[in-house]
């Protein structure tokens, strides 16, 4: 994985950081922004997706 490895986990890892932000500014209770937050630590590219999918609002 040259380059082209490098390039996908950064535009993976900027699109996590987007997607906490977008958790933070939300007016979702504390447990679920917790919720989703710990799911896309741990998880990145599936946590992400399916945030996108079922708690993105």
């Amino acid at each position: 994985m040259g380059f082209e490895g490098g390039l996908l986990g950064l535009i993976i890892l900027v699109a996590d950081i987007w997607a906490v932000v977008q958790i933070l500014k939300s007016s979702q209770s504390g447990g679920s922004k917790l919720f989703w937050i710990l799911l896309i630590l741990l998880l990145p590219v599936i946590g992400l997706l399916v945030w996108l999918v079922a708690g993105r609002r």
